[in-house]
């Protein structure tokens, strides 16, 4: 007989523009996770990421205004709307599983990172 795998964890990944959503989300799909990246930062509703994605688990992407100046020169944001966005992100870095702050981090620290807790919950 045949094990039967459980479902894929069900992640919603949030955080600030250039944090690295998109880039986390599409190395947690190839590894096989359900990842969602809900784009709270642009959201009056504090709670969307639940109400959207209703994740198992919630991932909080920060980063600084200097690494997204170094990420997206091209990017027209200042200081202010970061703060901004982080307002508007407060409800999900507080009921946020894994909070890691990318700045000083590589794509695939990140992914090594956010993989290895997910592994952890999943056991």
């Amino acid at each position: 007989m045949e094990e039967q795998k459980d479902p894929p964890l069900r992640v919603a990944v949030v955080g600030a523009c250039a944090a690295g959503k998109s880039t986390l989300v599409a190395s947690l799909r190839q590894a096989g996770y359900e990842a969602r990246h809900v784009a709270q930062e642009h959201s009056y509703v504090p709670a969307m990421w639940q109400r959207i994605s209703r994740p198992d688990v919630l991932i909080y992407l920060d980063v600084s205004y200097e690494a997204i100046r170094s990420r997206r020169p091209h990017l027209n944001l200042r200081p202010e709307e970061l703060e901004e966005q982080r307002r508007r992100l407060a409800h999900a870095r507080q009921h946020c599983d894994l909070y890691l702050d990318t700045s000083g981090l590589s794509a695939a620290e990140v992914r090594g990172r956010a993989l290895s807790f997910l592994e952890e919950v999943s056991e």
